[in-house]
């Protein structure tokens, strides 16, 4: 439960830039919990990825909205900009869409357990938002035991 009340009270989209790196950080987690792009993630990917971040900063989910739809229509295969964007869904309360989206990113991210983990907990969270309590608490337990591998 308290994981719960963490990510709702907690729950923004923020990128921070390195130098050719963008990541996504919930505000108060721990900076070696934050998911990065692959190191793949074109220069054009992380120039929208650190808008996005700006647009949410200012409140204006609309507009990250479309800028991240737009970095997975650039890089389909990238599992992060899935997450990212599933991490949206779940602060625009789109509890169904960002299980979608987890799950997809999921699909796509191979061995990267972190970013597993992190898209078990989106799908916890919308879960417990749905109702679902149980496939909830099935759903902290992946990400509990992807987050000890």
């Amino acid at each position: 439960m308290k994981w719960i009340i963490y990510i709702v009270s907690t729950f923004t989209l923020l990128a921070c830039a390195t130098t050719k790196q963008a990541s996504v950080q919930l505000p108060g987690e721990d900076p070696q919990q934050t998911v990065a792009p692959d190191k793949n993630t074109s220069s054009a990917v992380i120039s929208l990825l650190e808008k996005a971040r700006d647009a949410t900063t200012q409140g204006d989910y609309q507009r990250a909205e479309v800028l991240l739809e737009r970095t997975v229509r650039i890089e389909p295969r990238n599992a992060s900009l899935w997450h990212y964007l599933a991490k949206l869904r779940l602060h625009q309360a789109r509890f169904s869409e960002a299980i979608g989206l987890a799950q997809k990113s999921n699909n796509l991210a191979r061995s990267n357990n972190h970013l597993k983990a992190d898209n078990w907990r989106i799908i916890a969270h919308s879960k417990y938002q749905l109702g679902d309590v149980s496939g909830a608490q099935a759903a902290q337990a992946k990400a509990k035991n992807l987050g000890n591998q």
